[in-house]
């Protein structure tokens, strides 16, 4: 069996991992590059290998960085099957198209503004090519091994990131190769822990918190003390924030807040066409997260739900206070950068981070301390406050993650480090050398190595 690293190599971005295995080929995740322009051109390039060669996909999660590229995958020609679990489908359902219909949405409006370099700007690919890549889905239920291509079995295994997210063990008979995926946390308030497994031959492990640990403290009462002194000030906060996932449990979060009266009972808004869909599927995989029905229905109702085009615009136009919750979580594209280019350069504002930035994305820079950011050819000032609470993230912390590696039952003959920047990329693979005494290292971009 052979491993090729397509993505998420020197990056959070990008999740794509191609095995091959006596002439079958199965690629696990199919991702979106995000952030640095050096990273966000390789979208618009053709795959390293012909996309008509892959046998199978197998995805550990719905999220774009990991699903996002198959739409482009399957217009140059992918015909197999793509795996996942049941959740994992139903949210893609929503993410895909919704991803197609904001890059047309981006694409009429830099034509039509005229800040585009390119004459004219183009969708990377459109609402239908996302429609067309879901009749190629499979989903598998949890726990249960099945052949995804000629020779290997797979199984996937719940991660705790987000609903549906999945470990990935694929096995050929002889080896076997564990994906993490995105590892979730123990303790989430809203999602279960990720679930333990035996382990494998081998291991590829996610180390987007790979250099730190999240701050021992109540997000509740953070995020709390973020929404009063804003509200003090009639501000708004604007909270980019991925409509699957970050954008549940933060209703949630502000659900218990105002239940508790701890906050005022201001206007909230979830600025997202899709949130309806990805609440009914909270309902639907009730076993893969905490909340009774009943905390279910409050979690949805603890916003107003922003549908329509002009009435995101409309918001754009309010005062405070009021908080705001809209995708994109790193603010690279989605109705957030309208509000972002509206509410930043007010100093009564807050901009309130709950998720990781990668690298050269606007969330990134704004969190770094930017006195301003580029949006729709603008210099856009920062003066609004700017607020994060890593403590909500659904990404496991350093800790956690060897937490969840001490659970196998044995080391594996390597352990490759991925889904990282690579200050953090490297310091996880000293802690597990160090720490689990495990051979480990960080692979490089279009590296193959041999799992013999």
């Amino acid at each position: 069996m052979q491993l090729q690293f397509l993505g998420a190599t020197g990056t959070v971005t990008g999740s794509k991992y191609l095995l091959r295995h006596d002439g079958a080929t199965l690629l696990v995740d199919c991702g979106l590059f995000q952030g640095f322009k050096q990273l966000r051109l390789r979208n618009w390039a053709p795959m390293p290998v012909p996309a008509s060669s892959i046998d199978a996909i197998v995805l550990t999660h719905a999220h774009i960085d990991h699903s996002g590229y198959l739409p482009l995958l399957v217009r140059q020609g992918f015909k197999g099957k793509v795996y996942c679990s049941e959740a994992t489908y139903d949210l893609c359902r929503i993410l895909l198209p919704d991803s197609g219909h904001l890059q047309e949405e981006e694409a009429e409006y830099a034509n039509r503004k005229g800040f585009s370099k390119h004459k004219p700007a183009l969708p990377l690919y459109t609402r239908e090519d996302a429609e067309r890549s879901l009749k190629q889905f499979a989903p598998r239920a949890f726990g249960t091994a099945w052949s995804p291509a000629a020779g290997m079995q797979a199984r996937l295994d719940p991660s705790g990131h987000m609903l549906g997210s999945s470990f990935v063990r694929v096995d050929n008979g002889r080896r076997s190769i564990l994906f993490s995926g995105d590892i979730g946390r123990p303790n989430d308030l809203v999602l279960v822990a990720p679930a333990p497994v035996s382990g494998a031959d081998y291991a590829v492990v996610e180390s987007t918190y790979g250099d730190r640990q999240h701050e021992v403290s109540d997000p509740l009462h953070q995020l709390g003390e973020v929404i009063n002194r804003t509200a003090a000030r009639s501000g708004v906060v604007v909270v980019p924030a991925f409509a699957v996932g970050r954008a549940q449990n933060l209703m949630y979060c502000i659900h218990l807040l105002k239940q508790r009266g701890t906050i005022p009972d201001l206007p909230v808004y979830l600025d997202s066409p899709m949130a309806i869909d990805a609440t009914r599927i909270y309902h639907a995989h009730r076993s893969e997260h905490r909340l009774t029905p009943e905390q279910c229905d409050a979690m949805c109702h603890a916003a107003m739900i922003v549908n329509k085009p002009e009435d995101s615009r409309a918001l754009s136009a309010r005062s405070g206070p009021m908080v705001i919750i809209s995708a994109s979580g790193m603010a690279t594209g989605g109705r957030v950068v309208h509000h972002l280019k509206a509410f930043a350069p007010d100093q009564r504002n807050t901009i309130l981070f709950a998720g990781y930035q990668a690298g050269g994305t606007r969330g990134a820079a704004i969190l770094r301390g930017a006195e301003s950011v580029r949006i729709h050819g603008m210099d856009v000032p920062i003066r609004a406050e700017v607020a994060s609470l890593d403590s909500l993230s659904a990404h496991a912390d350093a800790g956690e993650i060897l937490q969840w590696l001490r659970g196998f039952d044995g080391a594996p003959m390597q352990t490759f480090v991925t889904h990282g920047e690579p200050a953090a990329a490297d310091a996880m693979r000293l802690r597990i050398e160090h720490e689990l005494g495990w051979p480990c290292r960080v692979p490089d971009y279009l590296e193959t190595v041999d799992l013999t």
